[in-house]
């Protein structure tokens, strides 16, 4: 009788917890970034949902185990976002087995990778699926492939934001001065008009910047700014908007490799809103390269030399703007200073590392010149950084500022150089949180570059620590088990 009823009880309780588990969800998240805990973004997102949204995840099965992995914690992640938004989230994992399902797939979005899998004990390369359809009401979205080690919470929930959004606020991208255009910045642009919609603006006409623009991009202006176009700027800070500036206070040209002092009227604008940007090119010992034709015996070969013109940050703050970034690289920047100005405050975003110099022009760029560490007798130079302060009509607004205006341009396709300035823009435009999630996945931490020390105690922690806990373990239940013998062999037991 007492064993049915501690049955009944065990069964009672497992059935009070999964009932109980469908309304609140608890897990501990040790992570460094939090991966595997919801920001308040996407709660936000959730929460504030006025239509369902379907979720059709398809996934192949029997993939290596890292991608079971990030299947696992999806499918974890699609459940915390049905219970946060009360059911307005629902979700199916369907294994495109047959051909109608892999053609539904593709035409949905959903692009199989091709991938190494073991099969009979042989490897083989084999198509899967690994992505989502999301759904509200007639509108679809999807996310292709998840790749092990991606954020998976930025693009689902963007996605559940682009569907679910009305009104899309506007991003601008001046025009007029030499700078790029859309398809010179077009991860940029693309990435932007997920959220916003992203159009050209030109100062040269009767008509101000307009209203429904919330944040103005000038990149890389090559021609002089008539006084006109900064009054306009001043008009449009009056009313609250923000600004995105990457510009160059001198210029490089490989070519000829002559370095030269450079104006645009913009250092002189900035200087009234306190910040000087002083005309000297910095140099650093981290840097990038560049490609260089060298001869080598009776052949001509290209490789990349190191070039300290091209600062390489791999240091951030913590700050919206760079959370998550790992390495930008800043080609023929100068210094930045806040000059005291009292309408304005300046935090920077973007720093030297402790071996850094500056070289006033004009210069002559020595591609095989042998650095040393007296080149480089500066640290920390301020090369970027957000200008705040009530420039114009006592309104406050923000102005990010680096010092080189092919930063956006410079670095392969999905490089943290674009991150950067989308982050900026995306910073200065939304009120949502979201930014803070585009970089947020496994931060990579490479074994092969920690000290030979602590190499060496990863590994013996790794191995001895679950043999430790199983000792420790039995040791406990023996000690509890001859403790609760001694108790029972006293006379006055029970």
């Amino acid at each position: 009788m007492k064993q049915s009823t501690t049955i009944l009880l065990v069964i009672g309780i497992i059935l009070l917890v999964n009932v109980l588990s469908q309304q609140f969800f608890a897990r501990l998240d040790l992570t460094e970034n939090k991966q595997y805990t919801l920001s308040n973004a996407t709660k936000d997102i959730l929460r504030n949902l006025t239509e369902p949204v379907t979720i059709k995840a398809y996934w192949s099965d029997d993939l290596p185990t890292v991608m079971e992995k990030t299947k696992t914690d999806f499918r974890e992640m699609l459940f915390e976002y049905n219970s946060i938004s009360k059911g307005m989230v629902n979700y199916e994992f369907i294994n495109p087995k047959d051909q109608t399902q892999e053609q539904e797939a593709y035409q949905s979005g959903v692009i199989p990778q091709q991938i190494q899998v073991r099969k009979d004990n042989e490897l083989k390369l084999q198509n899967v699926f690994a992505g989502a359809v999301i759904q509200m009401g007639e509108q679809t979205d999807a996310i292709p492939f998840m790749a092990p080690g991606t954020p998976i919470e930025y693009p689902l929930s963007t996605s559940i934001k682009k569907l679910s959004v009305i009104d899309k606020p506007s991003i601008g991208l001046i025009q007029g001065h030499g700078e790029p255009g859309m398809q010179e910045l077009q991860q940029v642009v693309q990435t932007l008009s997920i959220l916003y919609n992203v159009e050209n603006v030109d100062l040269s006409g009767d008509i101000d910047i307009p209203v429904r623009i919330k944040t103005v991009a000038l990149v890389n202006p090559q021609d002089s700014i008539p006084p006109a176009h900064f009054a306009k700027l001043d008009q449009f800070l009056g009313r609250g908007g923000n600004m995105f500036i990457s510009m160059n206070r001198v210029k490089g040209d490989l070519q000829t490799a002559q370095g030269t002092e450079f104006t645009t009227g913009l250092e002189t604008w900035l200087q009234g809103k306190g910040l000087d940007i002083e005309p000297s090119f910095v140099v650093d010992a981290a840097s990038g390269s560049v490609t260089v034709q060298q001869q080598q015996g009776f052949f001509r070969v290209a490789n990349q030399v190191r070039f300290p013109y091209f600062p390489l940050v791999s240091s951030f703050p913590d700050h919206p703007v760079t959370k998550g970034l790992e390495a930008v690289m800043f080609p023929f920047a100068s210094v930045l200073r806040h000059n005291g100005n009292e309408i304005s405050t300046f935090t920077a975003l973007a720093t030297t590392s402790d071996q850094a110099g500056t070289q006033t022009p004009p210069i002559y760029f020595d591609i095989n010149k042998q650095w040393t560490p007296g080149d480089f007798p500066l640290s920390n130079l301020d090369i970027g950084g957000v200008l705040e302060g009530n420039f114009v009509n006592n309104v406050p607004a923000r102005i990010v500022v680096f010092s080189s205006g092919q930063f956006p341009l410079a670095g392969g396709q999905g490089s943290d150089n674009q991150n950067l300035m989308i982050n900026s823009i995306d910073w200065l435009s939304d009120d949502t949180g979201l930014i803070d999630l585009r970089t947020k996945g496994v931060t990579s931490r490479p074994i092969k570059q920690m000290e030979t020390a602590k190499q060496n105690t990863l590994k013996w922690l790794n191995f001895l620590l679950p043999i430790i806990l199983v000792i420790g373990l039995g040791i406990f239940r023996s000690f509890r088990r001859n403790s609760i013998r001694i108790k029972r062999m006293q006379e006055n037991y029970g």
